[in-house]
């Protein structure tokens, strides 16, 4: 067995592992054996583990949401967990290392890297170098979470006056035509500001959102409303001769930032407690199934994930004409809203007028 390179290793430590080695072996212990043993153990901590989960993600997760589970396992466990073997780490020293991040006020940070924990403690054990997972021992050990939905503007005479505030938005242009454009699509904050033109057609009046971009990671269409269509028809001669249909004034290669829509809207004079970019999505959501549109075409245009895959495919091949049909009555509705008009569903009746679910095709 080989003890080192003289002269990186003196005569004395190579002295020192052979009467290490001679011990081992009068203990019944193989020497060679052990050191590979260590080696393999050295490649299989948590750090290393957690990195090769994290390769195998990039195409489940889009960019950002790799990006922020990287973050939470680089900032809060590799410094305290991350040379650990993985198989060796006790639910106390996770629990402890989470307990950092509880310290700071970030309670529902911690929830979240708890579960980015898991999700690579499952995948160590379903890869043999691991035996459980001791995230899930930890299950009522943190403060639990304060949810909060995304601040929104529902009420009909509020959305009115949003809208108008919109119109007369006076900044970058990219930022006027993506805030006039996000209440009539309703898509999420990122899937909006990475727009290519490549994805609209115009004349089918349908944007098709790649996979890649999309939070489930799987194609979506978006029904585009003649008001939709006007919006982009006047976007087209500002920034259509490139690639994005919003990008930013720095390069034209590169999309608006993540937080431009919400500092147009504090411009607007909107606090964070009133609306922000995504909240888009909560105010059609809230006002469609108010006005009596069916659920599932309300759920299958903000792109929530189905588990039912066969009702999944179903429904993205059948649905799509119902879905046009409540989209171009949404924009007629936030049309007649920001003109000030009596309040109407997305069907043109009066507010007053009762619903009948069993109108909406199933």
């Amino acid at each position: 067995m080989s003890l080192g390179v003289y002269p990186d290793i003196t005569l004395k430590r190579a002295r020192d592992r052979r009467d290490e080695a001679r011990r081992l072996i009068a203990d019944g212990v193989d020497p060679a054996l052990k050191r590979q043993a260590e080696k393999q153990a050295a490649g299989e901590n948590f750090e290393s583990v957690a990195r090769e989960w994290l390769k195998l993600q990039e195409d489940k997760l889009t960019p950002g949401s790799l990006g922020r589970e990287r973050d939470r396992l680089e900032d809060f466990i590799f410094p305290y967990l991350g040379k650990r073997p993985i198989a060796q780490i006790k639910a106390l020293e996770l629990l402890s290392a989470l307990r950092r991040v509880e310290a700071r006020g970030t309670i529902e940070t911690a929830h979240r890297t708890k579960s980015v924990c898991s999700r690579v403690f499952r995948y160590a054990i379903a890869t043999g170098r691991a035996e459980r997972d001791v995230a899930a021992d930890l299950k009522g050990a943190l403060r639990p979470a304060i949810t909060r939905n995304f601040p929104a503007t529902t009420e009909p005479a509020r959305i009115g006056e949003l809208l108008r505030a919109i119109d007369g938005y006076l900044g970058q242009p990219s930022v006027a035509f993506a805030l006039k454009l996000a209440p009539y699509v309703f898509v999420r904050p990122g899937e909006l500001r990475q727009a290519e033109w490549s994805e609209v057609d115009l004349e089918g009046a349908l944007w098709r959102i790649p996979a890649e971009r999309m939070k489930a990671r799987e194609a979506h269409l978006v029904p585009l409303s003649s008001q939709a269509l006007r919006i982009l028809n006047d976007l087209k001669p500002v920034t259509g001769a490139g690639c994005l249909l919003f990008p930013s004034l720095r390069s034209r290669e590169r999309p608006i930032s993540n937080n431009t829509l919400n500092a147009a809207l504090r411009r607007l004079g909107y606090s964070t407690d009133e609306m922000v970019a995504h909240g888009f999505r909560s105010m059609a959501s809230t006002c469609l199934n108010e006005q009596g549109w069916h659920p599932d075409l309300i759920e299958l245009q903000l792109a929530h994930a189905e588990r039912n895959q066969v009702r999944a495919a179903y429904n993205r091949a059948q649905r799509l004409e119902e879905r046009s049909t409540m989209m171009q009555g949404w924009a007629d509705y936030l049309d007649r809203l920001r003109f000030g008009s009596k309040p109407m569903d997305g069907r043109g009746r009066g507010r007053s007028d009762s619903l009948n679910r069993d109108d909406v095709s199933v």
